[in-house]
């Protein structure tokens, strides 16, 4: 029977992690691309010159291909939760439902509203109408990012809820706690703007092919330029806003720290690991993590907390506890999860009985307004989810994945800031046409690019592992009651599905590519 569940919760976590990870290598280029769009456009409007309008349909052209895609996965992705994840939904619909409304009712439907005014409307409509609605269209796509990042940065820091033990769900208590909590604000940051570096990537890339033709150089080096810039500018805030991020886990995912810098022993004056290879965890000897390693000293700390001296907890220290750093065990946490459990237990089977008297009495452990009840929210009801593990270890993410795939994101993170520079360089001087070695560069990039934004989303979800909900719900309580046959199923029929999408997608994009932009 164990083994049973195990399938079924291993299948649900594969099926969702592949739609999601086809839906995100959509989404970058949409929310990007959208705004390169706006500035393209924007520019040919104040200058009149035709050129910039040929630019500007050729790259609108890509994003819609793009934009059309992106729609039908995320919204297969919306009803996983649904489908797959019932108990999920339940327990937290009423927070995680919130975000994903607004979504759909605002953000959703500005894109779509202005998306076709914008494309078709070339001629119908004024040049400033048309310049309006392209640019509330990209607005539309990052608003809707929003509201998505904040569902998704809840479910890293649940904040502005309160737990109601009758309908056994937690309900949101304040919407704005939500919004603006600082993982929220970080998340949306981040990811946006290095969404914003994945499309300038993609134009230098797509731009770079048609110079080493020969051919289409004039839009090609408008391209280049605008994107030269708007990647460099942005590759650069991305760095601040993962900075800012890495800060903010620290302090509320400890445990996923631990993971990215593969940190097993605590310390003061932690380093930060630039590059390394991992020992198999059968040959890791006390202290001898690394087969070879490149360390900054002290950096790690620094980063963290601000504080170079400062110590870092370690893997060991969140699983085994350290009392003199005041780190609660995993064991201590699974006992306290555990009472939590029980008590809500005891107030479903008094309210099964019809006793009021005893119901009642129970509830004050769940009021946060009730002396007791804040006392027992905070020290036993936070730990619900750890009453669901099996064992401390299983609240450590997959190391190995976490720890390379953060080294992924930030190497190329740094590596498209020089790229950046450097194109913006050999544009100003006139050279970039005749450095064949940097336009391949450039086309090679493109696919670091999505790797790269892939790689981030596996740090941030498979470092919270266990968690569907931090420290609130592991994955294997959120997942519906399934079959493993229908499970594996519908995995199968989607990887078809978003395969087929995906070969669409580059058939279309390469051969839109290959006919390059209207002739005047």
């Amino acid at each position: 029977m164990v083994a049973d569940l195990m399938s079924v919760v291993d299948w649900s976590r594969a099926q969702f992690a592949m739609t999601a990870a086809y839906h995100w290598l959509f989404v970058p280029l949409t929310l990007g691309l959208s705004i390169l769009c706006a500035v393209m456009e924007t520019a040919y409007v104040r200058t009149g010159n035709e050129e910039w309008l040929r630019t500007t349909k050729f790259w609108m052209r890509l994003f819609a291909v793009n934009f059309a895609i992106g729609v039908a996965t995320g919204l297969i992705l919306e009803f996983e939760f649904g489908t797959n994840w019932s108990n999920y939904s339940h327990f937290v619909g009423d927070i995680f439902g919130a975000p994903l409304a607004i979504e759909g009712i605002m953000a959703f439907f500005l894109e779509a509203t202005f998306f076709a005014v914008m494309f078709f409307g070339w001629g119908r409509v004024s040049r400033g109408f048309h310049l309006a609605s392209t640019w509330l269209t990209a607005i539309g796509a990052n608003l809707s990012a929003l509201w998505i990042l904040v569902a998704n940065a809840w479910m890293q820091y649940p904040i502005g809820c309160t737990f109601n033990p009758a309908t056994v769900r937690y309900e949101m208590t304040s919407f704005f706690d939500v919004l603006l909590s600082p993982v929220a604000i970080n998340k949306f940051s981040h990811t946006v703007t290095s969404s914003f570096v994945l499309s300038a990537v993609f134009v230098l890339g797509v731009s770079a092919w048609y110079l080493l033709r020969g051919c289409e150089r004039s839009m090609a080096e408008r391209s280049i330029k605008v994107a030269a810039v708007f990647g460099l500018v942005f590759s650069l805030v991305a760095a601040l806003s993962g900075d800012r991020s890495g800060a903010v886990v620290a302090d509320v995912q400890p445990m996923k720290l631990a993971a990215m810098e593969a940190l097993y022993d605590g310390r003061e004056r932690a380093p930060l690991t630039l590059i390394g290879v991992l020992r198999p965890e059968a040959e890791r000897e006390a202290g001898d993590v690394y087969r070879f390693d490149v360390e900054i000293p002290a950096m790690l700390s620094f980063m963290s907390y601000r504080d170079a001296d400062a110590y870092v907890a370690g893997i060991n220290d969140l699983v085994d506890g350290n009392a003199e750093r005041g780190i609660m065990s995993v064991s201590e946490k699974m006992e306290r999860g555990r009472r939590a459990i029980g008590e809500l237990a005891r107030y479903r089977e008094a309210l099964r009985r019809g006793d009021e008297a005893e119901a009642a009495a129970i509830a004050r452990s769940f009021d946060p307004a009730a002396s007791e009840g804040a006392a027992f929210l905070k020290d036993y009801f936070a730990y619900l989810g750890y009453g669901y593990l099996t064992s401390p270890r299983e609240s450590v993410p997959n190391v190995p994945m976490v720890f390379y795939s953060f080294r992924i994101m930030v190497g190329a993170g740094v590596f498209f800031i020089a790229l950046f520079a450097a194109v913006a360089w050999f544009l100003r001087r006139g050279m970039l046409a005749r450095s064949r070695w940097l336009l391949r560069i450039m086309i090679w990039s493109v696919p670091l690019a999505y790797l790269a934004s892939e790689a981030g989303w596996v740090v941030t979800e498979m470092g919270r592992q266990p968690w569907a909900i931090q420290n609130l719900m592991p994955v294997s309580v959120a997942i519906s009651s399934m079959s493993i046959a229908s499970v594996k199923t519908t995995f199968f029929v989607l990887l078809a599905l978003f395969t087929a999408l995906l070969a669409a997608e580059l058939s279309i994009m390469f051969k839109q590519i290959s006919i390059g932009p209207d002739k005047k």
